[in-house]
């Protein structure tokens, strides 16, 4: 061999001991590494021309690659940052559902007790004038308290009609006997003969169970829309643990340090990394679609026998009947009452020979649909529960179906149709481990996250408490029960402010015992009925007059 093939042979050998083990001998251009990293934002100062070796990554593998170890760092928080985002918006329809129809329903229920009291006003102010508005605290004082029931305040919707019926039989007794002077005592003593002479005929215990249990449903019900919303809200913003991020950073973009910046992660490792990063999550499910189911058993209750706007609409026209009920029995009446709690005395001789007012107008008007005011965004109850069922339906199992949810997105994984030619947190091929099941005890083998499976999230756990604490609400306020309330009565067979059952007839507890919507029709008619024979019998005097003035002063 010539001695110049020799000097070349020993200079050539010597640089190739001297390449790493494995080494292309030309290094891998990082030209399109480079540009999708510039792409993210991030400042092309991090980033090698050519590929280097990689003894200093802690999450990739450690091989020849584009990422500088302050590359990896960045690349590691835009994994996380990517993926709260991810969560946050695969959420979002739940999220909105319980927004917006929330405010829809407290909008349609505010607007609808509005109504109620501004249409009981106008018609009793038209009517009676100044008779009405010397007396229109009972009724404004009545109104006051059912907002405040809704809006959470602790009242006791039974005590708080019982009250209602007390003060307008003290009002209505003092004007049907204008010729007796009344003492507060004496009143008080009034009062209590409510229950025993029923003055107002069985208006006030029909009354008293569709409005507790109308309002019971609906308080608890918005109440529902707003701990689902609370509880979506909060559970949508996720903190990945250490071994979360570490494993979205190798199946986001490891890939980016391996020069394939365009393969995307395999559908089923996309899968794995978030079930065990979303572990805690899927545990919120079953107390979840526990709480939706209860939510659309109220909601049918609303549609039927616990109608509030079936029951709000009519209420003026409930009350004159049990003003015309003591009207008719007000001589029955001021007798038994004068001998339980004695002769009044007179009163002073210019109030008792005063007679009804001349401009007071003695025609009663009956309840005509036509002149409702629109209820809120011109929908009615049904349409507008209808419409929350619906959405309801959709929103079960939210949570465990998250990682499924993120892991079918084109833009994260390569999808179920593409298994060879994706990423699988090493190398460009199929992924083969199997798919872990959902929840936190499942994740005990999880080969892509390491999950702590004795350490549940205290946090979700606070949220899977709320859920059951509202599921039990929904579950009482089915059955008429106001679990804020413990009532103790005899004439009650359920617990709470109102059973919510008619002639001492109840389902068992959370039994779903189909019910009739009560009839409004005949109702209606029993009291177009009365008001007629009322126009008559205004005839017969003056103190019959200032009677029935009270049978419009529902407000």
């Amino acid at each position: 061999m010539p001695s110049w093939i020799g000097a070349l042979i020993l200079p050539l050998s010597g640089l190739l001991l001297s390449l790493p083990a494995g080494a292309d001998v030309k290094a891998r251009s990082c030209g399109e590494v480079r540009q999708a990293y510039g792409a993210k934002g991030f400042s092309l100062a991090d980033i090698p021309y050519q590929e280097i070796a990689g003894e200093h990554l802690r999450i990739c593998p450690q091989e020849y690659t584009c990422c500088t170890t302050e590359m990896e760092d960045k690349l590691s928080q835009q994994s996380k940052l990517e993926f709260e985002n991810l969560v946050e918006e695969t959420s979002h329809f739940v999220r909105t559902t319980f927004v917006s129809r929330h405010k829809k329903f407290d909008e349609f229920f505010r607007e609808l007790l509005e109504n109620a009291e501004k249409s009981l006003n106008d018609m009793f102010v038209r009517t009676y004038g100044m008779l009405y508005m010397q007396n229109s605290e009972v009724f404004q004082d009545l109104f006051t308290e059912l907002k405040r029931y809704y809006t959470g305040g602790n009242v006791n919707l039974e005590e708080m009609l019982n009250d209602f019926w007390a003060r307008l039989l003290e009002r209505m007794f003092q004007l049907i006997n204008p010729q007796y002077h009344f003492s507060e005592d004496y009143l008080e003593c009034v009062s209590k003969y409510t229950d025993q002479l029923k003055p107002f005929g069985d208006v006030p215990r029909k009354l008293k169970i569709q409005v507790t249990r109308a309002f019971i449903a609906a308080r608890t019900f918005v109440q529902g829309l707003t701990v689902g919303r609370e509880v979506a809200n909060r559970v949508s913003k996720v903190s990945p643990t250490p071994g979360c991020i570490r494993a979205l950073m190798k199946m986001l973009y490891c890939p980016y340090c391996r020069g394939l910046p365009t393969v995307r992660p395999c559908n089923n490792y996309c899968l794995n990394v978030m079930k065990g990063c979303l572990a805690n999550q899927a545990d919120l499910d079953t107390e979840w679609n526990l709480f939706i189911d209860a939510m659309l058993l109220v909601a049918e209750r609303l549609e039927g026998p616990f109608n509030i706007e079936s029951v709000m609409d009519p209420i003026d026209v409930k009350i004159s009947e049990a003003i015309m009920n003591m009207q008719e029995n007000s001589m029955q009446v001021s007798a038994k009452v004068f001998q339980g709690c004695g002769q009044p005395k007179p009163a002073p001789a210019l109030r008792s020979a005063r007679s009804a007012p001349e401009n007071f107008n003695t025609r009663f008007r009956p309840y005509n649909p036509e002149e409702r005011p629109t209820t809120a965004a011109g929908t009615s109850l049904d349409r507008l529960v209808t419409d929350i069922k619906e959405k309801l339906k959709l929103s079960k199992k939210v949570w465990s179906a998250l990682p499924y949810t993120i892991c079918k997105d084109e833009s994260v994984t390569a999808g179920t149709s593409n298994e060879e030619e994706c990423w699988n947190g090493h190398s460009k091929a199929r992924y083969l481990p199997e798919i872990m099941n959902d929840g936190l005890t499942n994740q005990i083998n999880n080969p892509e996250v390491d999950v702590d499976i004795t350490r549940p999230d205290t946090f979700i756990r606070q949220q899977i408490m709320a859920l059951r604490v509202m599921t039990n609400k929904l579950k009482n306020a089915y059955n008429g029960n106001d679990v804020n309330f413990q009532d103790t009565s005899d004439e009650s067979s359920g617990s709470g402010s109102g059973s919510g059952c008619m002639d001492d007839v109840c389902p068992t507890e959370f039994e779903f015992v189909t019910t009739e919507a009560p009839a409004v029709d005949p109702d209606r008619r029993e009291v177009d009925s009365s008001a007629a024979q009322l126009g008559h019998s205004l005839l017969s005097g003056s103190l019959v007059c200032i009677a029935l003035a009270w049978q419009r002063l529902c407000r």
